[in-house]
């Protein structure tokens, strides 16, 4: 089982295949189910001093119905109140939970769907920061390693009183209902900014006319996914705009999960299908994972005629480019400190985003908890931190959120589309042109495929590219990394003389992510399990490139990552192949 602040996740189906639609767990994982949730409910009591108030939900993988009940089970043996949801978002539960002292959420995310997991947290609207989680799996692993382990794994899901587990499933749809009441809500401060409603009312104002004025329809691949069962449609529909949903039955997963390359054709199919109706209104679609955190986005571009998929990274750079120009309208002229958090991989293209709006940006180690912990660091400093994310991922996080979430990434461009001049005061997109030098390439009828042509231009390694996963022997990450510094070293003049004079790279600096704490300039390369990247710079100073790397805290695998300014693929292609072959003589030695 991978263990770790992400998530804990493996694969959960008896059949132990990882594309299983079984929903049976079999004997040991029912075992290690019990023990995991008595490991969480006495670090929630020891950290309360109290008996607590869970809310416990699942996304719609097979094997989530037979864990879920396993951990209700002991939760409530152990004499806590159990708020269950039955099948619900991460973003919804996240944001429910603030009611109360946590939640635990039955999900593996992205990974496929013979897989299943755990999330943790508390009622601060994220998943529990890597330190505490640690304690968790500190007293997990020291449970199984008892003797008597499968013998008490068994005891505590007998104790459960069926009278009160039964109450606890009979009060699922009153608590579904008040879950998806609190998030609508919730999710109006995340678009507006603000919780003051007449503020609110303003923004949406401008949202809906300008979709009145233009008309807009977005589809969505649901997937099969737990966003069926939340606001999606209800919610997007409130502005006026089209809502068309497609595989929205919940638990039928109708392909891979993971939000990217391929996954995403489907909804660009979709769409090129209404257009050829002639529904000229349906222009953007989305597609969730399973557990509904996570969402990238597919337009139709009308200088091809085609519909096309946008790439993680640029999805995460038009959210920061929104988002910055929108906290810049609605505080014009006030002195503001804006800064966006990331994670290390995140493309050099939000650098020169942020750059434009004055806005600083700062980076963790990949890890959702990581870049949200971070973006709390910033503020509590004194920066305004509205949007932060795993670039690297797509979607983002929205401020007072705490999670990725594809609704607030699809408002995020609606209010690209939306928010336009008016009365001597610009729009978002005008605003963005203006900032970046591009004043020239605005114009009043403009559309998302001309906001996407602004974008500061980079070729970056997509995460579910096969080349962007390596299978490493060495176990100790840090000693391979260590390795890696003394090949790349020895290799660096053969590098400078071919690729200096072809890409124009004159030096180099290191730089290490370790939770919340970048160190740039790094000489000690080895930093365990945490990110390391290099910078290529040119004559003057300037990156052009960098490269990344670093173990998976999900997957058993080495991640990699290229970045190059510009849209040199065989750049990207040359650099990546060198540091695969840099790790593999790393590797080996």
């Amino acid at each position: 089982m991978i263990l770790s602040a992400s998530g804990w996740r493996k694969v959960f189906a008896a059949d132990g295949n990882e594309e299983s639609l079984s929903g049976d767990i079999g004997s040991e994982n029912k075992i290690l189910c019990a023990l995991i949730a008595e490991s969480f409910a006495e670090y929630m009591i020891d950290r309360l001093g109290r008996m607590p108030v869970i809310v416990l939900g699942r996304d719609t993988r097979p094997t989530g119905k037979m864990i879920s009940d396993i951990a209700i089970r002991v939760l409530s043996a152990s004499g806590i109140t159990v708020k269950y949801l039955d099948i619900t978002a991460a973003p919804e539960i996240f944001c429910y939970a603030r009611n109360f002292d946590g939640f635990f959420y039955v999900s593996a995310s992205h990974n496929p769907v013979g897989h299943n997991g755990i999330k943790f947290g508390m009622n601060d609207g994220g998943v529990l920061e890597g330190y505490e989680n640690s304690k968790i799996i500190k007293n997990f692993c020291k449970k199984c390693a008892e003797v008597d382990a499968e013998k008490r794994a068994e005891d505590l899901i007998a104790r459960a009183d069926n009278l009160s587990v039964g109450e606890i499933y009979s009060s699922a749809a009153k608590n579904k209902q008040a879950a998806l009441k609190e998030y609508f809500s919730f999710m109006k401060k995340i678009i507006a900014g603000t919780e003051d409603k007449n503020s609110q009312e303003e923004v949406f104002s401008e949202i809906k006319n300008g979709i009145s004025a233009r008309r807009l329809g977005i589809v969505a691949d649901m997937n099969g996914s737990s966003r069926i069962k939340s606001i999606d449609k209800d919610f997007i529909e409130s502005f006026g705009i089209e809502f068309l949903s497609f595989n929205d039955k919940a638990g039928a997963i109708a392909h891979a999960i993971i939000p990217e390359g391929e996954n995403l054709s489907y909804c660009a199919e979709k769409i090129k299908e209404e257009q050829l109706k002639k529904r000229f209104e349906f222009t953007l679609g989305y597609m969730p994972d399973c557990d509904g955190d996570r969402g990238n986005a597919v337009y139709w571009n009308e200088r091809t005629n085609n519909a096309e998929c946008i790439p993680a990274q640029e999805v995460f750079a038009l959210c920061v480019l929104s988002e910055l120009a929108f906290s810049c309208r609605r505080s014009a002229g006030a002195e503001i400190k804006r800064a966006v958090a990331v994670n290390c991989p995140t493309s050099m293209r939000i650098n020169e985003i942020c750059a434009a709006f004055g806005a600083e940006i700062f980076r963790a180690e990949v890890g959702e908890a990581n870049v949200v912990n971070l973006a709390r660091k910033k503020r509590s400093e004194g920066y305004e931190v509205r949007i932060l994310g795993e670039g690297s991922n797509g979607g983002n996080i929205t401020y007072p959120s705490g999670v990725r979430d594809p609704v607030a990434t699809i408002f995020a461009i609606v209010k690209l589309l939306t928010i336009r001049d008016s009365e001597g005061e610009k729009g978002l997109f005008h605003l963005w042109c203006e900032k970046s030098g591009q004043e020239d390439k605005y114009k009043d009828d403009f559309t998302l495929s001309d906001i996407i042509k602004t974008l500061p231009e980079y070729c970056t390694t997509n995460v579910s590219d096969e080349r962007a996963k390596l299978n490493v022997k060495s176990n100790d990450k840090g000693a391979l990394k260590g390795r890696f510094k003394t090949v790349f070293e020895q290799e660096w003049e053969n590098f400078i003389a071919d690729f200096g004079h072809k890409y124009g790279i004159c030096g180099y600096e290191a730089d290490t992510t370790n939770g919340t704490d970048e160190l740039l300039n790094a000489q000690n390369w080895n930093n365990a399990n945490g990110g390391l990247k290099i910078r290529f710079f040119d004559k003057n100073k300037i990156p052009v490139a960098f490269i990344w790397m670093r173990p998976s805290g999900t997957e058993n695998v080495f991640r990699i990552l290229c970045d190059v300014k510009g849209n040199d693929s065989c750049m990207e292609k040359e650099l990546l192949d060198w540091e695969t072959h840099l790790i593999r003589r790393a590797d080996s030695e």
